[in-house]
């Protein structure tokens, strides 16, 4: 399946890179969704998130949320991580575009990317009515950094829940980790 991703992955980010002399070399997955993501805590205690799965190259409608889908999208890759105590999920959704785009950022709860659940872990009840929090992050190049978090115990979104700050900080350090690594 890592052989299959990494293909999917080559040709989601050569359609990042204008066209050069040499084509770009290939990203493996775990480049562009490293194992863990080092983040801090409010409090500021060191935080690991620590990645549940990776899903299948998915189109921009599937894998957006209807008011999300990013003009000119092509493709998107998303992941999800946990907190090491399980406590918190996060899905990354990295769009793929024709241009840059620089006015789609959100923060709050912005249409997002569509959360992916992994059966077996802490992310296995983690889907859209779970979604509390969430950041969109434009990038200068072709892409853009998407985050949709809850909680791990599958609880429910409900019209004006107050955000923890655990829960806002790790969809903003998650997007910030995961864009930085693709500016690289």
């Amino acid at each position: 399946m890592c052989h299959h991703l990494s293909l999917v992955l080559l040709s989601i980010l050569s359609a990042i890179w204008p066209p050069a002399p040499e084509p770009p070399p290939p990203w493996p997955v775990a480049r562009v969704f490293p194992a863990t993501v080092t983040g801090v805590s409010p409090s500021g205690a060191r935080v690991t998130y620590v990645l549940a799965g990776v899903a299948p190259t998915a189109s921009c409608r599937e894998a957006f949320q209807r008011d999300a889908v990013p003009p000119g999208c092509r493709t998107t890759l998303r992941a999800t991580y946990a907190d090491s105590t399980q406590t918190f999920v996060a899905t990354v959704g990295v769009a793929v575009l024709d241009r840059p785009r620089a006015g789609l950022r959100g923060a709050g709860r912005p249409a997002t990317v569509r959360p992916v659940a992994f059966p077996g872990g802490p992310a296995e009840r983690f889907g859209e009515r779970q979604y509390v929090t969430g950041v969109v992050v434009p990038c200068a190049e072709r892409y853009l950094v998407a985050t949709a978090a809850g909680y791990a115990d599958g609880r429910a979104y409900q019209p004006g829940d107050l955000v923890m700050p655990r829960l806002r900080d790790a969809a903003w350090q998650l997007a910030a980790a995961l864009h930085r690594t693709l500016s690289v």
